[in-house]
């Protein structure tokens, strides 16, 4: 058979039975999108860089987004998968989920005026950490995927670890604003004071809470990763 003639074979099977898309590649384009961004935000969180916050609101969330629709397509117009349809959107889904709550992680700082502190750095270490499992797993799947479990595990000890700092932050915050009340009702403070400490207690705890939120989107992007593994492993 010539090569022309083979050719004209190939586009008529491809017509017949399209090449099944990627999919795995498409997913793992995105878990590494989160991993850079998910570096940026310790960084972020280590210094208070305002252009860091700005990189990834601005630039790396948008690229996610980018990501995430070119996946959807890709998914919506396939004639075949390598799993079930549902459980790559649940994948291609949560993994953009945790971009998304590092993007508005800053927004919140940004509006309430939050700086980082020690338990902002400590949750965004841990997501990190959570993030390098989930790309780690995502990537054994096409090839090793009962050996992603491990991944699985770590990421949900990441979202653990997060809401353990997450508790410990409240704590902190809880004392403060105790110490605060007793320093008033004992005259030394004043009414605009405890106004300004309870901004900023509050503030700052909402910031604690959204972060611990980001923990919980990392743990249901591990549960995809989980879900996959079982159907195809």
């Amino acid at each position: 058979m010539t090569t022309e003639s083979k050719s004209v074979v190939t586009r008529m099977v491809d017509r017949v039975l399209p090449r099944m898309p990627d999919f795995y590649g498409l997913m793992n384009d995105q878990c590494d999108l989160l991993v850079t961004a998910m570096e940026e935000f310790v960084e972020y969180m280590h210094s208070g860089d305002p252009a860091k916050g700005a990189h990834i609101a601005d630039v790396l969330e948008k690229q996610g987004d980018v990501l995430k629709r070119r996946n959807m397509v890709v998914l919506g117009d396939a004639f075949a998968t390598p799993m079930d349809r549902e459980e790559i959107f649940r994948a291609i889904e949560s993994i953009d989920h945790v971009l998304n709550y590092a993007k508005t992680t800053v927004r919140e700082m940004e509006a309430f005026d939050v700086t980082p502190d020690t338990y902002t750095l400590e949750m965004a270490v841990h997501l990190k950490e959570g993030v390098d499992a989930l790309q780690a797993g995502f990537r054994k799947i096409a090839k090793e995927p009962a050996d992603a479990a491990v991944d699985t595990e770590a990421v949900r000890k990441s979202e653990r670890q997060i809401e353990k700092t997450y508790r410990r932050a409240l704590a902190e915050l809880f004392k403060a604003e105790a110490h605060h009340a007793k320093l008033t009702a004992d005259g030394g403070g004043t009414g605009s004071d405890a106004m300004r400490c309870m901004t900023l207690i509050l503030s700052r705890r909402e910031v604690y809470r959204h972060m611990s939120n980001g923990g919980d989107r990392l743990a249901r992007a591990g549960q995809s990763l989980h879900d996959i593994i079982v159907k195809i492993a």
